[in-house]
């Protein structure tokens, strides 16, 4: 018989077919089976009746456990009343591996639990689903840019300084030439790459050593980070609208059957459209005051201030030109207002925070030498990103897309470690 996957298996209807999988949940009434089986595609029901197998063969389902590998053949047949509306009527079954004592039953587990079986967890139909939408999600961020003419330059992960902040760095003994650090971005190389392929991007695991526990924060996440040669902030924002809508867009099209286990309301992410609103931190202090948010000019915005920020939007809103004093050492100033830096914040509405953050880079290499000995940081270890502004500088920009906060907001989670697979946070590093 045919191998067939239960994503196609649409494809196969009235045929004979064998499935390969896994015994998700099983139930039995009398003298028909029914067998709920997934392949890592999907889940399929497979029903069994005594009339159609041999004695044996449904004694042996019977006793089937949990997560029992197994194999079965049979027809394929349309049934709205079946899950994903077609089914497979069963004539042969064959256990190629037994599952004894399946630590995660259909009760209700608390979350320690669960991820303390994460190995486990994520071949439930919902975790499933959040990961083949986070699949999907990679997938358009790297066809959007290799469209668009950009090229893929991999960053080192060990990096002889810090990005984004030295208190959040990650140290690791480096054979004799001391500390190195786990890389908190890939921008700072991405900036040499501009300048060498002119519209580059990394994309990439990055390492934050944050002591937070709110549900917006991981210890390891991946980014997506592209760099331009002769743009500016008007042009990152707009580059980082694009970037959303069609990952959107993606989602919303190749993912509806995921979409719909998790229950995810759509009709909201249909709303993503351009242009995104614009609201200047100076609006942003101005719409918390007058939400009653007690908010002191100068500060960074925090989780609830993103919050209620977006809440007055349908669609992710692109904060720009924050305090300098709050952003990175890097950030080129608003010439009209020196002390605001050129930099904006996508946040993404329903409570979701930032997905996104960017900035036009200082340019001139004076200015940055000044900026790097006014945040403390060793100028040997930047002399190498100093020579960036002392050949042929140019006016650049770019940001970094944290894929696990997008893939939250997509999915509709409540927290990040279901949006990857082996979360790493400040409490947990296992399985």
């Amino acid at each position: 018989m045919p191998i067939a996957y239960i994503e196609d298996i649409a494809r196969h209807e009235g045929e004979q077919v064998t499935i390969r999988g896994w015994l998700h949940n099983r139930r039995s009434s009398g003298t028909i089976h029914f067998l709920t089986v997934r392949d890592g595609t999907g889940f399929l029901q497979a029903v069994m009746s005594k009339a159609n197998v041999e004695p044996d063969v449904f004694t042996l389902a019977d006793h089937l456990s949990q997560e029992s590998a197994i194999v079965v053949t049979g027809q394929v047949r349309a049934d709205s009343r079946a899950p994903g509306g077609f089914e497979l009527e069963v004539t042969t079954l064959q256990v190629i591996g037994e599952s004894h004592d399946y630590p995660i039953t259909p009760k209700e587990h608390g979350i320690d639990f669960l991820l303390d079986r994460r190995h486990l967890w994520i071949r439930s139909e919902r975790q499933s689903a959040i990961l083949r939408v986070r699949h999907e999600v990679v997938n358009a961020v790297r066809d959007f840019f290799n469209s668009r003419g950009f090229i893929l330059v991999d960053t080192p992960i060990f990096t002889p300084s810090a990005a984004e902040g030295t208190t959040t760095l990650f140290p690791v003994p480096y054979f004799d030439l001391g500390t190195a650090y786990l890389t908190q971005s890939g921008q700072l190389y991405n900036e040499a790459n501009a300048a060498a392929l002119g519209r580059v991007y990394c994309f990439g695991p990055t390492f934050r050593a944050e002591k937070s526990k709110t549900r917006r924060h991981l210890t390891e996440f991946w980014m997506v980070e592209p760099e331009v040669a002769y743009a500016t902030l008007d042009d990152t924002i707009e580059l980082a609208e694009q970037l959303v809508v069609a990952v959107v867009e993606r989602v919303l099209d190749k993912r509806s059957r995921e979409l719909k286990v998790l229950q995810r309301d759509t009709s909201r992410l249909e709303r993503v459209k351009t242009p995104f609103p614009r609201v200047s931190y100076d609006e942003a202090v101005k719409i918390l005051h007058d939400r009653g948010v007690n908010f002191e000019w100068g500060n960074d915005l925090g989780g609830t201030d993103e919050t209620v920020l977006s809440e007055q939007f349908d669609r992710p809103v692109a904060v720009h030109r924050y305090p300098a004093a709050v952003k990175a050492f890097y950030m080129e100033p608003d010439p009209e207002r020196p002390e605001l830096a050129l930099c904006v914040d996508v946040l993404a509405p329903e409570g979701y925070g930032e997905i996104i953050g960017g900035s036009q880079r200082i340019a001139d290499a004076d200015l940055l030498l000044e900026r790097i000995r006014q945040h403390n940081l060793p100028q040997e270890a930047f002399e190498w990103y100093l020579d960036i502004r002392r050949y042929g500088s140019v006016p650049h920009s770019g940001f970094g897309m944290g894929i696990e906060r997008v893939v939250s907001w997509l999915c509709g989670l409540d927290h990040l470690r279901e949006a990857i697979a082996y979360p790493r946070m400040i409490y947990r590093m296992s399985p």
